[in-house]
């Protein structure tokens, strides 16, 4: 093809474009019936005379009165974290223990004379307590992963050496010192009189506040998170709230609504900036706010979660009419609030 073709090609592409062969029929008809129009909007609108042109008049907006709205508070969902781990299961109890039997029955420890030297009273009291239990493990129970019954090293049913209280009296008798007279094959008076060394037991996981159900305390429930509830002018339980001012967010609100309702002896810390969620309800009667024209039908709180690391809530400067304070877990916090608070609460607070 020579350059005189390549031209009349060229020319004969753009007469007829778009091109036909890459095109169906029906757009083509579609896009041509809309060049058109346009084109004939345009025309009618510029031939039209000034004085058939519409005559706009502004729109009249009817007096609507006094705009209904909610009013906006933050809540504190205030929490103490747990401080001890949650109780074992049963089975978990069992398997723990049976790791601790496969652990002595696989491992190769250094012989005794490594740690004590032979002859020595240390070595004859490591042997005495290694022949009471079977075992150099103090907390197993009496189990000999050596001898012939090595590989009975489950626990049976009912079985209480894989409870912690059991364990816990396994090492501090094992850690308890003879008295002399017992050394020495003494009778009972010489063990009267020099009695063994008492050695301080783990605290308890049940505290005095949890024995005399003091709800006020921070010291009970260490497994679980506890939530702080005020009672409030009206006499119900509520997580602490009030009415945000001025032009401050959920978080400054927050920060003041602490202090106002739980006083200053707490070391507080509101985690992030947005909500954890909210609670709604309507007023039985229309508030009326003449002051800015607007009429309140009910109000909306959007709780943002604090954590306690320090103190207590103190109740004696309370600027928002609160009168009582309690430390409660999720299902106390069910038995003492409104049904229909809790139904919008309880998704907000975990389970432990």
């Amino acid at each position: 093809m020579n350059t005189t073709q390549r031209t009349v090609k060229r020319i004969t592409v753009r007469q007829y474009w778009p091109p036909r062969d890459t095109i169906c029929n029906s757009c083509l008809h579609r896009l041509s019936l809309q060049q058109r129009q346009y084109a004939s909007a345009a025309a009618a609108l510029a031939d039209a005379p000034e004085s058939l042109s519409p005559q706009t008049t502004p729109a009249t907006i009817p007096d609507a009165g006094p705009q209904r709205v909610n009013q906006m508070k933050a809540g504190l969902l205030l929490t103490r974290a747990p401080l001890l781990t949650r109780p074992l299961h049963p089975f978990e109890k069992a398997y723990f223990l049976y790791q601790r039997r496969l652990n002595e029955r696989l491992a190769q420890p250094f012989t005794r004379y490594f740690y004590f030297k032979k002859g020595t009273p240390a070595d004859l009291e490591w042997k005495r307590k290694a022949k009471a239990r079977l075992t150099p493990a103090r907390d197993i129970g009496v189990y000999n992963a050596f001898g012939k019954e090595g590989w009975n090293d489950e626990v049976l049913v009912g079985d209480r050496v894989s409870e912690p209280e059991e364990q816990i009296e396994a090492l501090v008798k094992d850690s308890e010192v003879p008295s002399v007279g017992a050394r020495a094959g003494g009778g009972a008076e010489t063990g009267q009189q020099d009695r063994s060394q008492e050695l301080e037991r783990p605290v308890s996981r049940i505290t005095d506040a949890d024995k005399s159900g003091d709800q006020r305390s921070l010291n009970r429930l260490l497994d679980r998170s506890l939530y702080l509830l005020v009672k409030n002018a009206q006499g119900k339980w509520t997580f602490p709230s009030g009415r945000i001012e001025g032009r401050e967010n959920l978080h400054q609100a927050a920060e003041r609504i602490i202090v106002k309702s739980a006083g200053i002896n707490m070391n507080t810390w509101i985690v992030g900036n947005a909500p954890v969620g909210h609670f709604q309800r309507r007023f039985p009667k229309t508030i009326s706010n003449e002051s800015n024209g607007l009429e309140e039908t009910g109000e909306k709180t959007f709780f943002m979660k604090v954590r306690i690391m320090a103190g207590q809530a103190d109740m004696t400067k309370n600027e928002l009419g609160d009168t009582d304070f309690k430390w409660l877990a999720k299902e106390e916090v069910e038995q003492i609030v409104h049904p229909q608070y809790w139904s919008q609460v309880r998704n907000m607070l975990v389970e432990r």
